[in-house]
């Protein structure tokens, strides 16, 4: 059973839901996931013990939030080199956030990335609830297990 991080960065509560169904679908498959908000990463060392990572932020003004901007510089000490990953976002109007963490994940990181990002206005619209679940499901699915 594999463990997955993930890790949000949230203004209205709608990305932490996010998180909280791609966690769900995780599960799902049968493995571990725990949901944690960039606020309470303080080093790297708080990365380790993990499988796979998972990183979201909302996007607002065309950027991703200060928080995550932040998370991922300590990210970039945690040699993830490898890792299972995959990368999430709400937004209101462009949703530009989730594409940059993606190709920091993917360049920097060098993670092992699923397809595409994960971008949602709201898990309550056009079956986004449904959608978060399945990036989950997704996820879990690189583990070949």
């Amino acid at each position: 059973m594999a463990k997955v991080l993930i890790v949000y960065a949230t203004r209205t509560g709608e990305t932490q839901t996010i998180a909280d169904l791609i966690a769900e679908g995780i599960r799902f498959s049968g493995h571990e996931a725990e949901v944690v908000s960039v606020k309470e990463i303080k080093d790297e060392a708080q990365l380790g013990g993990y499988d796979g990572y998972v990183f979201g932020s909302s996007t607002y003004h065309g950027e991703m939030l200060q928080g995550m901007k932040t998370f991922l510089f300590i990210a970039e000490k945690a040699n993830l080199d490898g890792k299972i990953g995959g990368a999430f976002g709400s937004f209101g109007w462009s949703g530009e956030a989730n594409d940059r963490i993606f190709d920091t994940m993917k360049h920097i990181l060098k993670m092992d990335l699923i397809g595409d990002t994960l971008r949602l206005k709201s898990s309550s619209l056009g079956g986004g609830l449904q959608m978060a679940q399945d990036y989950g499901r997704e996820i879990a699915k690189k583990f070949g297990e």
